[in-house]
């Protein structure tokens, strides 16, 4: 809220008290607005844990969140791989264990992005084509790109995992071992 509304609404409450009036009570959740700062963002995924699944995404911030592009390779054909924001952009670990847990500002319980409580990080499971390729076309909303709000990913790391998320396990949808990690540069 911009300090003109916060002196506006102090105002109104005190005239409210002063006349014995009861002020209205405050929004339990306040409304933040997703502003994003960077325009662009991408993530070069490199294999982890003896894989060799690599690639390169392109993020851009729209309305909701952020648009996720590009493509991943050296799946298995016909494989279904989770897919997730960590919370730690680095990608140093051999297993990609140093990107840290689920991106998860809001301390939820794990879950599926398109349905339900989840973590800001949780993502519908990536499926690979014959030849263990994926075009990635994925919406994250609730997340900005840049400006380090809470719900800012830049700088975080994109994971893939070898299992499917079964989107109910705790933490982490049992989605097994990571299989390639990069981390999120703005670029411009």
């Amino acid at each position: 809220m911009r300090s003109s509304h916060i002196v506006l609404a102090a105002t109104a409450a005190l005239a409210l008290a002063a006349c014995g009036a009861t002020p209205p009570p405050r929004p339990a959740t306040p409304v933040v607005a997703l502003v994003s700062t960077a325009k662009l963002a991408e993530a070069n995924l490199a294999s982890a844990s003896a894989s060799i699944v690599s690639g390169r995404l392109a993020l851009v911030p729209d309305a909701r969140g952020v648009h996720i592009t590009g493509m991943i390779g050296g799946l298995q054909p016909l494989q279904t791989a989770a897919f997730h924001v960590h919370e730690r952009g680095d990608c140093g670990a051999v297993d990609a264990s140093s990107a840290g847990a689920h991106f998860n500002p809001g301390a939820q319980p794990h879950g599926r992005n398109s349905a339900g409580a989840h973590h800001a990080g949780d993502m519908d499971n990536l499926r690979a084509d014959a030849q263990g390729r994926v075009n990635v076309d994925v919406r994250l909303p609730g997340v900005t790109l840049g400006g380090g709000a809470v719900t800012d990913i830049a700088g975080r790391a994109l994971v893939v995992h070898a299992n499917a998320d079964d989107y109910r396990s705790q933490p982490a949808g049992n989605a097994g071992a990571r299989i390639a990690c990069g981390v999120i540069r703005v670029t411009r």
